[in-house]
């Protein structure tokens, strides 16, 4: 067979110098590739892989797409997005099809200018920005707008305008039918397969940017703020508002942005603005009121090139409680939502640091999946012997009868814990997790111990089948617990962040045996940080008024968390000259009683654009969300849709449609230039990314002669129409009409990366198994109080002579518990071995035992337990 010289190829890069690439070569015409199937579902009947036949063009230009690429890092890709372009070369259909088919990925539209004006009110943000996008290539560009929402984070409105169409984001209800009627979802599909960013975006497909032509976009948001250690409320622009990493010239960053940027911030609080502080130039601080509760700022100069802008805002009294009251909008009627004044409250006490080892109070429960039961034996091990004195415990191996080893928690003592230890089964049944719902249930039906918040270690080996109704049943009793989540299976990763989050605990991926007990004791440390409890709110209204705090009180609030609660009022003010409300919190906080009282003005305050109103809403639609997509009823459903369309946040049951109403075409004179525009509906929706890993490079558009494209379209046309009916065998004849977007998926879970865990125990794990196992042995024989017994044990674990160790005694030793202990914690701190990750928490309670049994002995007791042990263990170990 004769060889055939490849055509010439020619790349072109917009707003870059012109990179050319001759490819030639003598190839024979066709070749015979492999490919695996991966399509789904597929019969058992069809072989694991097909034969095809592609031409040297196509596969030429595929090596080329993959190999000639401009690099950037995944954080560049990661959070920038902004206005997303695709070229369009040869002709729309197949520069169009290429571009899906071979993956060329998406590439940024330049942006000219940026106008963001921010509203902070204590822990509330309201976010308004305009944008200017620039297409600077030389040929027209399909476009997609894409934002990024990060945690805490609502659009309620966004617009984009250019010389040929507006295109205005409205939020309906029926989103089936709307999203049947939508053309054009292959551009978010696109987009969703491409992207190496995980989680939610906004994204809208706007039509075609011509050469030269400018888009301006307009978007609003609002966010709840973290709260510093310090009270400062931080703010971080998002990196598609100052995108500085998607500027760079080939492969190396310019140093100069080439947009502009206009920030300003205008802070509010009934506390008073103290100070602002940010990581770029900033104007002087200019206070709008006598009392220094409104202040505006601005970006000074250029902002930085390689950073990230962020603002913490210092307010007065930072560790106490605040509330402020936001006015409703006027046009809404009065009882709604947006139409009563919104009390924004601020939950940050003080709760001094907790010494470990003391006693403390708490009420631990912990949920074994009885699959994984024999693999978590020795993660138990360390989690009942870590746990302090003080506080009540119960352990549920859930299987048919869903019931704890005790019918209630009980006080963790050495009794109840050997008790505990010998009721867990050593080996587990087949049930999986299918039974984990009722067992919630029953752990929720039983009393709290007074004065011990309540916390959850719930084992998930995979997904349970009812999902949805146990996010609903741990959502619905949010305000009462935490829960912490231990998953070996990436597919329950969704359940587990999602209700950490919404309780306030945490979630880890486990991917190995050896590293849990790290990753569950790293758990245990924050569930044992020092809480307020038995948390409540009373109000002190003028007659005529009542207080409803939309998502109810939370029970605890532990050190380091920041409320942010929404309580909106209601009726009519009998008496008018009562000016101020007043707020009072009550808690109790080792055992003592606190109380707070704030005071607040019932004039309502605000700039009109209704943040904490908005928000509240986000509150609620979360609330509602479990309850509605677990077939609670309609009523869920129906709240939820008033909610969403009342105040422009979206929920699974609304949909965002971006409605595109074309220009008129003033030099086309003909009689139809007199009809209206018509307008159509375009894509315009929050979906889910899910971090496809495809290659941090990307190319941008690529120029292909006529003959090459012909070839490569009527190759991949094909292989489409291959897999496509290969892929229909299963389901009895293919589908005659045009393939319809899949409907919407209603579900209370996002998708989450594993890598996104708080704890990840791939880069906690540093011990081997035969080191562990011998820790183990010597966990295993302490006592709940913290000591050990002298006995022949704890002789083998130390390798030493159990009459030897007694003989070594010393003689002011009265108690041989003394002497066990510090022999015990001192081989813990040995040269060779320090097990601090895994014992930190139970040696802590083994030295507070011994300081209070016997400091004056602890001194020569270590002196000859370092001559025994061969050890060097300094006396601050034990606190001297």
């Amino acid at each position: 067979m004769a060889a055939i010289p490849l055509p010439c190829v020619a790349l072109h890069l917009p707003a870059r110098p012109s990179i050319s690439c001759s490819v030639s070569a003598a190839l024979p015409p066709l070749y015979l590739i492999r490919l695996p199937l991966t399509l789904s579902p597929l019969s058992s009947s069809i072989a694991p892989s097909i034969r095809l036949i592609i031409s040297p063009s196509l596969l030429t230009l595929a090596l080329i797409l993959k190999n000639l690429l401009v690099c950037r890092s995944p954080e560049m890709w990661r959070q920038s997005f902004g206005l997303l372009g695709k070229s369009y070369i040869h002709d729309t259909t197949g520069s169009f099809f290429l571009g899906k088919w071979l993956h060329v990925p998406l590439y940024p539209v330049s942006l000219c200018s940026a106008v963001v004006d921010v509203a902070i009110q204590d822990y509330v943000a309201d976010v308004a920005a305009e944008l200017i996008y620039q297409n600077e290539s030389q040929t027209s560009t399909e476009v997609l707008f894409v934002f990024p929402l990060g945690h805490h984070m609502a659009i309620y409105s966004f617009q984009a305008r250019s010389e040929d169409a507006t295109v205005q984001a409205v939020l309906q209800d029926e989103v089936q039918q709307l999203h049947e009627a939508t053309g054009g979802w292959e551009n978010l599909e696109y987009l969703q397969n491409q992207s190496e960013y995980p989680g939610e975006v906004f994204a809208c497909f706007l039509g075609t940017l011509s050469p030269g032509r400018e888009v301006v976009v307009t978007l609003r948001y609002v966010q709840e703020l973290p709260r510093e250690p310090d009270g400062a409320a931080r703010f971080v622009l998002p990196r598609t508002l100052h995108p500085y990493t998607t500027h760079y010239l080939w492969n190396c960053h310019t140093s100069k942005l080439h947009y502009s940027l206009l920030l300003t911030a205008s802070l509010q609080s009934s506390r008073g603005v103290v100070n602002v502080q940010a990581n770029f130039a900033l104007t002087p601080l200019i206070y709008t009121a006598q009392d220094h509760s409104t202040a505006q700022v601005s970006l000074a100069g250029s902002p930085p090139c390689h950073d990230d802008l962020e603002l913490l805002v210092y307010y007065g009294d930072p560790t106490t409680v605040s509330a402020v009251v936001e006015k409703g909008d006027p046009g809404a009627p009065p009882g709604s939502l947006l139409g009563d004044p919104m009390v924004l409250v601020t939950l940050a006490p003080s709760i001094p640091e907790a010494v470990p080892g003391q006693r403390q109070s708490g009420e631990f429960i912990f949920l074994l999946n009885t699959t994984f039961l024999e693999h978590v034996q020795d993660s138990l091990l360390f989690l009942l012997k870590s746990l302090p004195l003080g506080c009540y415990f119960n352990i549920y191996c859930y299987e048919e009868t869903s019931v704890g080893i005790y019918p209630q928690s009980v006080e963790y003592t050495q009794d109840n814990l050997t008790e505990a230890m010998r009721r867990i089964p050593s080996t587990g049944s087949s049930l999986g997790d299918s039974n984990l719902l009722e067992t919630l249930r029953s752990v929720y039906n039983t009393p709290r111990p007074r004065r011990h918040p309540r916390q959850l270690f719930i084992f998930m080996a995979g997904l349970p089948p009812d999902e949805e109704a146990i996010a609903a049943e741990v959502c619905r009793h949010r305000n009462s617990h935490r829960c912490f989540f231990f998953c070996f299976s990436e597919d329950s990763a969704a359940l587990a962040m999602a209700l950490a989050k919404e309780t306030g605990g945490e979630a880890a991926y486990v991917s190995s045996c050896g590293s849990m007990s790290l990753v569950v004791l790293k758990c245990l440390k924050q569930a044992l940080k020092p809480a307020a409890e038995g948390v409540s709110l009373s109000w002190t209204l003028p007659r005529g008024l009542e207080v409803e705090v939309l998502g109810g009180t939370p029970q605890s609030i532990f050190q380091g968390q920041h409320n942010l609660l929404y309580a909106q009022i209601h009726g009519q003010a009998q008496d008018t000259t009562v000016s101020k409300g007043v707020m009072t919190l009550q808690y109790s906080l080792d055992g003592q009683d606190v109380t707070y009282t704030i005071e607040f003005p019932l004039c309502p305050q605000g700039d009109g654009r209704l943040a904490g109103h908005r928000l509240a809403a986000r509150c609620l639609l979360k609330r509602l969300l479990p309850e509605a997509v677990s077939g609670s009823g309609e009523e869920p459903r129906h709240r939820a849709v008033e909610i969403s369309l009342t105040s422009g946040i979206i929920c699974p049951f609304t949909s965002y449609v971006g409605v595109r109403t074309p220009q008129r075409v003033t030099w086309y004179q003909r009689p139809l230039a007199l009809l209206p525009p018509h307008q159509s509906l375009i894509p315009c929706q929050i979906i889910e990314l899910r971090a496809s890993r495809i290659s941090s490079c990307f190319p941008k558009s690529i120029w292909v002669p006529p003959g090459w494209l012909t070839a490569a379209r009527a190759s991949w046309l094909a292989l489409r129409q291959l897999t496509h009916d290969i892929a229909a065998l299963p389901q009895r004849g293919a589908c005659s009409k045009a393939c319809k977007p899949p409907p919407p998926f209603f579900s209370s879970l996002k998708y989450v990366d594993r890598m996104e865990f708080g704890l990840y125990s791939s880069n906690l794990c540093r011990w081997c198994p035969e080191a562990v196992a011998k820790c183990q042995d010597l966990v295993a024989l302490q006592n709940a109080d913290g000591s050990w017994a002298l006995s022949s044990g704890l002789a083998s674990v130390l390798e030493v002579d159990e009459d030897e160790i007694k003989g070594k005694m010393p003689d002011e030793v009265i108690e041989p518990s003394i002497w066990a202990t510090v022999l015990a914690v001192t081989w813990l701190h040995r040269h060779d071995e320090y097990y601090q990750d895994l014992c930190e928490l139970l040696e802590a309670k083994a030295v507070t035992w011994l300081c209070s049994q016997a400091v004056s002995q602890l001194d020569k007791c270590l002196e000859t337990a370092n001559t025994l042990l061969g050890s060097s263990v300094k006396p601050s170990v034990f606190r001297l």
